[in-house]
């Protein structure tokens, strides 16, 4: 039996990071995988959906490249399969860049499904071979799976989840999202500009519910404006398998309603990778299929850890890897870690226009009592907005009215993905709006509107 001070299991973007982590810090330590390194978000998830949305922004720039004097002597075409090949190559080079780094931090790296045998011992399962290891810590890192509804199990077929719906063999003529959060935004935005009629249902009252509401409703006036049919408050019901794809029921403010389409994609959250790792023979607590953790990452049993999608929400990579590397900090006793604050979590949606976000929207902020100054800069008030052609949108903040804490920010625009780091950055060194107002932005940039926006707060705006 082989001996290890950490045993990660999973290798998605936080079981790697945490597994580098440590090795770096001097533990010995190994990473179990049942399937690709990278896990979802390298191979099936973030990284390819971003490439796939990269083909359909060319293909926009050039659909509209006239303004800018570009001249085509006939309308663009779309090639879906180059675009999805393209997609699965980098996922396939970044799968490698994991396995690279793994052989340069000494991390041993075992394949298999691993379940926990108790006492730090855990079993790994591959092809009906099964050995054991021993571990000092075990840190869970199995993450998460598309959740199903009762009625609309995935068939490969006509009913998609985000797997099927980044390697589609033709272009379907119509497609039917279920859930409107950042993954169900993201495929409507690229079948859309692709070619594809999409229609969006979502049970909340608004799309990217968890968003500031005046971003969720500027960014259903965009996607309407692109074609994009929105049903809000939407409570999907049954389907029916039709000549054309399928017929999905569904009820609106109690009338009943249905869409018909070729193809359905079903993005309405997910379900935590729990099953069949021998948590009964351990002290963990589930919670609606995640992991019960402490701040450290820490679960009822000693010495195992849960990061990542499996330990709750935000569900998203680079919080998990933050907390990976979190955990392989504590185990190695390292002074003043960093713990992580969700609230300081950047929210990302890679969709057209992009939406960005960091903070507490201007709703919450309200409920829990903040006295607070809202400053709004639109991009039409931007120079470099205006060169790029890209004039929609807005940076919101919500700040803190007696003490000047940036509370929130959220953003929809052009590459609003990248700069919310700015205002990330803010929040942990608990910047106030004098620092923020006296920082100098570089012109001519899109980031000056994240500055005006501050000084809009105050009502000190010098472009609107």
């Amino acid at each position: 039996m082989q001996n290890y001070q950490v045993v990660v299991i999973g290798a998605g973007p936080g079981g790697y990071m945490a597994a580098i982590r440590a090795a770096q810090l001097g533990l010995k330590t190994a990473i179990i995988e049942r399937a690709e390194l990278g896990g979802v978000c390298l191979n099936w998830g973030c990284l390819p959906t971003k490439t796939l949305l990269r083909s359909t922004e060319i293909l926009r720039l050039a659909c509209e490249g006239a303004p800018y004097g570009l001249v085509l002597d006939s309308a663009p075409r779309f090639d879906l399969a180059t675009a999805v090949k393209r997609s699965r190559d980098v996922a396939k080079q970044l799968n490698r860049g994991v396995h690279g780094l793994m052989k340069k931090n000494k991390v041993t790296v075992m394949t298999g499904h691993a379940r926990l045998l108790g006492k730090g011992k855990v079993a790994v399962v591959d092809a009906g071979a099964e050995q054991e290891v021993q571990a000092k810590h075990i840190i869970l890192a199995t993450g998460a799976r598309a959740r199903a509804i009762p009625g609309f199990e995935p068939d490969n077929e006509t009913i998609w989840t985000a797997r099927e719906a980044m390697v589609p063999k033709a272009l379907p003529k119509s497609i039917t999202v279920i859930g409107a959060g950042a993954i169900g935004v993201e495929f409507a935005s690229f079948y859309s500009t692709a070619g594809s009629k999409v229609t969006i249902l979502e049970a909340a009252d608004r799309i990217l519910p968890l968003e500031d509401a005046e971003i969720s409703d500027m960014l259903a006036e965009h996607l309407r404006k692109q074609g994009i049919e929105i049903y809000t408050g939407a409570y999907v019901e049954n389907q029916k398998t039709t000549t054309c794809g399928v017929k999905v029921n569904f009820t609106k403010s109690g009338s009943p309603l249905f869409v018909e389409s070729e193809k359905v994609i079903l993005a309405v959250g997910i379900t935590g990778n729990v099953e069949s790792l021998g948590l009964e023979n351990t002290k963990i607590q589930i919670d609606r299929t995640h992991i019960t953790v402490n701040e450290h990452c820490e679960t009822d049993e000693p010495n195992i850890y849960a990061i990542g999608d499996i330990a709750g929400p935000p569900w998203l990579a680079h919080k998990a890897s933050h907390e990976g590397v979190m955990v392989a900090e504590l185990i190695a006793g390292v002074e003043d870690v960093h713990i992580l604050d969700p609230k300081s979590v950047p929210s990302c949606t890679y969709c057209y226009p992009q939406v960005a976000s960091v903070g507490i929207t201007e709703a919450q902020a309200l409920e829990q009592g903040f006295e607070v100054n809202i400053g709004r800069f639109p991009f039409i008030g931007n120079g470099k907005a205006l060169s790029l052609g890209e004039s929609d949108g807005m940076v919101k903040t919500v700040i803190d009215k007696k003490t000047g804490e940036l509370l929130g920010a959220h953003m929809i625009g052009p590459e609003v993905t990248e700069m919310i780091s700015t205002y990330a950055l803010a929040r942990t060194l608990e910047t106030t709006e004098v620092e923020l107002m006296r920082t100098v932005f570089p012109h001519p940039t899109l980031s000056e509107a994240l500055h005006e926006s501050v000084l809009a707060a105050y009502g000190r705006a010098l472009h609107i």
